[in-house]
């Protein structure tokens, strides 16, 4: 059960999952000109997510975890930032602080590419934030489903994309976050 066969299976899975990451901060990325900071926080937690996705194969010289752990606590400032225009953004800061958990927990050996750790950190956060981001997805799922019978080509105001594709993006970041919570 733990030959090749399932290490190839997680390797492979894991790459989709950097390539789902990658492509989503990178078109968060280009739609952040001018939009109001959530694109460029996404674009960060996009690549953030990319770059711990990356199949390491236990070869990980302790480097990452604090890297990413600055990486998303500056992330997590800037989601504070974007609290000030409303509570819409509140979700920014859950994704930032749900990543330094996720990067903190890999800092301590109980994260990502351990194939008999138990779960990783309290059993209740990771529990609480599973939940929270299987509600996203499922919400985010059927907001694109039900947004699809009004497709409009035409960018959304302010924000630089169509707004099925920015949904897109973020349900793609959303199952991108449940699938690393679920590794841990």
């Amino acid at each position: 059960m733990h030959g090749s066969t399932t290490s190839l299976t997680t390797s492979v899975s894991s790459w989709l999952l950097v390539l789902l990451c990658a492509v989503s901060g990178a078109y968060c990325l280009r739609r952040a000109r001018g939009s109001d900071g959530g694109a460029a926080g996404e674009a960060v937690m996009g690549f953030g997510m990319a770059l711990m996705a990356v199949p390491l194969g236990g070869h990980d010289d302790g480097w990452r975890a604090p890297v990413l752990g600055v990486v998303f606590g500056g992330a997590t400032l800037h989601a504070l930032w974007l609290l000030r225009g409303g509570s819409h953004h509140a979700h920014h800061l859950v994704g930032s602080l749900t990543m330094v958990y996720m990067a903190l927990m890999a800092g301590t050996g109980s994260g990502h590419g351990q194939e008999h750790a138990q779960a990783a950190g309290p059993p209740l956060l990771t529990g609480a934030l599973l939940l929270y981001y299987a509600g996203y997805v499922m919400l985010g799922g059927t907001r694109l489903i039900t947004a699809g019978g009004a497709v409009s080509p035409r960018p959304a105001a302010g924000r630089g994309g169509p707004t099925e594709l920015i949904r897109a993006c973020r349900l793609a970041m959303g199952m991108g976050m449940l699938a690393m919570l679920l590794t841990m």
